[in-house]
């Protein structure tokens, strides 16, 4: 099991052109995105919310201010954009905390209120992020991420290639998906986006810093 995660994360890299002809299966998507739905993020609230854009019209919308993403966008087998969940949602507050407490958590109503607190009290005094719409979007941003690592990794372990971008202009994707898909900016920011398909060439080998150069223990 170890030698097979290793390979895997061997075998990812930053795939630059996918092969247009090459399309990722019904059932290999789905387990690539069950991988992200089972993500772990702070508090278990979930401040995701994914988009599979398949619409070669919407694609090259999206490709206009997307520069790194020029050669993925048209070519990928499949191209996710990933929402991170704004205050409207992510506040101690909201209907949504409240929600995810009682549907999806199916807390007791006692350790609903302990929770409620011990989030409100790490929003305020803790990480601070109630100061600034910013500081809360950027904090579920980050957790974002981790769904990102595990679909890229569950990928890669059944020979699918991926590159994630960030080289994109946020406003104006954002505003291209509240103009074409309806998505309430307000409510939602895009993260990044992820390109999954099948390399059109090898890559160059991977390089990395040894273990000495990026690790220290007190023992």
């Amino acid at each position: 099991m170890k030698e097979m995660v290793l390979r895997a994360f061997s075998f990812r890299h930053a795939c630059k052109e996918f092969d247009p002809e090459r399309k990722i299966s019904e059932d290999d998507f789905a387990f690539i995105l069950e991988a992200a739905r089972l993500s772990p993020s702070s508090f278990g609230f979930e401040p995701w919310f994914f988009l599979v854009v398949q619409d070669p019209d919407l694609r090259e919308r999206l490709r206009e201010f997307t520069w790194g993403g020029e050669r993925q966008i048209p070519t990928c087998s499949h191209l996710v954009i990933c929402l991170a969940r704004k205050g409207y949602f992510m506040r101690y507050d909201s209907g949504y905390i409240s929600y995810m407490m009682e549907e999806v958590q199916k807390l007791p109503p006692e350790i609903r209120d302990l929770k409620r607190q011990k989030y409100r009290e790490f929003q305020e005094n803790d990480f601070r992020l109630l100061e600034s719409e910013r500081a809360l979007f950027d904090w579920s941003c980050k957790q974002t991420y981790i769904a990102l690592a595990n679909m890229m990794t569950a990928a890669a372990m059944i020979g699918i290639d991926s590159c994630p971008m960030e080289g994109f202009n946020p406003q104006k994707i954002d505003q291209i998906l509240k103009d074409h898909l309806g998505i309430e900016i307000d409510k939602f920011g895009v993260a990044y986006m992820v390109a999954f398909g099948y390399r059109l060439k090898d890559p160059r080998p991977k390089t990395r810093q040894t273990l000495e150069q990026i690790v220290k223990w007190y023992p």
